[in-house]
């Protein structure tokens, strides 16, 4: 079981889980790939704070990931699958059989060793090759999806995320995401074969204020508690919006209000909207 439940000797440890990394193999990052990850607590380069509740946690580095595949017609052996802090699934370390190292999103499956490859044409469908999306079968589960050719995975990246390729007509193909969407992509965009691993990362339990803090997270105070000057819903008397329909402290909708301002060329290839409401009402 890779997710490990504490007792209830304390109470921080009551009801908190960890997740034991069981697929991981690597322990320590390739320093070539690594690149410092400063921090700035929300804040713009005037000092400002535009993200709210960010702020402290553990120092990271960032690992450089591979997300254009793009290194054709060279097989590549999975040195390592390792813990990366900066993203919620597991990253793999593969070697190229020229000697370069590259650090890839790590699918449900992957051991070290096995062998992969990227390529323009028809290859063997198997876990963690990547290729066109024309040449891979329908049906199949892909991740690391590309919006655009050439421009780098976008879609399905997060730990046990995978979309469902389901029909090829003409440029164009169709996939099922995971929040039910349902969008078309260029034939000519590369999409990686399998579902992104680590799966129990949703299954974890924090427990206590402080593993919120160690992730950077600061705590969250109410709209209602604040001034009048600082949020939409702050100042008057007791406990009142003032009318305001809920939103952030910058007056965006905050309940299932639409925020999209560009992707007009995006939206066009949308098939079917995930599911969202906005007032109780459905909005597809």
């Amino acid at each position: 079981m890779a997710i490990r439940v504490y007792k209830k000797v304390t109470a921080g440890r009551r009801n908190a889980s960890v997740n034991l990394h069981t697929e991981t193999t690597g322990s320590k990052p390739a320093k070539s790939l690594l690149v410092p990850l400063p921090k700035h607590g929300g804040r713009n380069v005037q000092g400002k704070i535009t993200i709210l509740g960010r702020g402290g946690g553990h120092k990271r580095r960032y690992r450089k990931i591979d997300f254009r595949r793009n290194k054709d017609g060279m097989a590549a052996t999975i040195v390592s699958i390792e813990y990366d802090p900066n993203r919620s699934c597991h990253i793999a370390l593969v070697r190229y059989t020229d000697g370069e190292v590259r650090y890839i999103l790590a699918a449900k499956g992957m051991t070290a060793g096995a062998v992969i490859e990227s390529s323009n044409e028809m290859i063997e469908p198997k876990v963690g090759n990547c290729m066109l999306i024309r040449h891979i079968p329908t049906g199949l589960a892909v991740h690391n999806v590309e919006m655009e050719p050439k421009a780098g995975g976008r879609l399905c990246r997060a730990a046990g995320m995978s979309a469902r390729l389901t029909n090829k007509e003409g440029r164009w193909a169709t996939i099922v995401l995971p929040s039910g969407e349902i969008r078309q992509v260029s034939m000519d965009c590369r999409a990686t074969i399998g579902e992104v691993g680590n799966a129990d990362h949703a299954n974890v339990i924090l427990g206590k204020a402080g593993r919120n803090r160690w992730l950077g997270r600061r705590p969250t105070t109410r709209g209602v508690a604040m001034c009048h000057h600082q949020h939409p819903h702050g100042g008057g008397e007791g406990r009142s919006k003032g009318g305001q329909e809920p939103s952030n402290s910058s007056g965006t909708q905050a309940k299932g209000g639409r925020t999209r301002r560009y992707g007009k060329s995006s939206d066009e290839r949308i098939i079917r909207r995930r599911r969202s409401t906005r007032y109780g009402q459905l909005v597809l």
